[in-house]
């Protein structure tokens, strides 16, 4: 039987820093990720696991 694999990267609940709005985004991305209310940038892409400039809530399996 074949074992079941981790995924490469997860969801994770954030908190935008200027407006205290929760989103969820994803754990790797190509593209800078803005909050959806105040437009402040809360990820930014590196190549690999995403920048994070908010606060983590919660990680998501």
């Amino acid at each position: 039987m074949k074992k079941k694999e981790n995924p490469a990267s997860k969801f994770i609940k954030v908190r935008c820093p200027k407006c205290k709005n929760e989103q969820v985004i994803f754990g790797k991305t190509t593209t800078e990720i803005k909050c959806l209310v105040c437009d402040k940038t809360i990820g930014e892409p590196t190549g690999g696991k995403t920048k994070i400039k908010a606060r983590i809530l919660e990680v998501l399996e």
